[in-house]
């Protein structure tokens, strides 16, 4: 799994597979899971994403990727 938080338009991609994604789906205002063609989730991307969880704010795209449970590299 992979996130990436993109500041210019304050959204986090969580990128679950390394599949493309075919059909999107907006479940709920700002959040859109991203299918491939089987329908298996393989993304989730988050609008307004600094106002959901506790992002670093900068001006360029910040990756961040898990290295298992909740420990994440910068």
């Amino acid at each position: 799994m992979k996130l990436y938080y993109y500041a210019d338009t304050d959204s986090l991609y969580i990128d679950l597979a390394d599949r493309p994604g075919t059909t999107s789906r907006e479940v709920l205002p700002g959040v859109v899971l991203d299918l491939d063609a089987n329908g298996s989730l393989v993304g989730i991307d988050i609008d307004g994403a600094s106002r959901q969880f506790n992002l670093p704010r900068t001006d360029t795209t910040v990756p961040f990727e898990t290295t298992g449970g909740t420990t994440f590299k910068r």
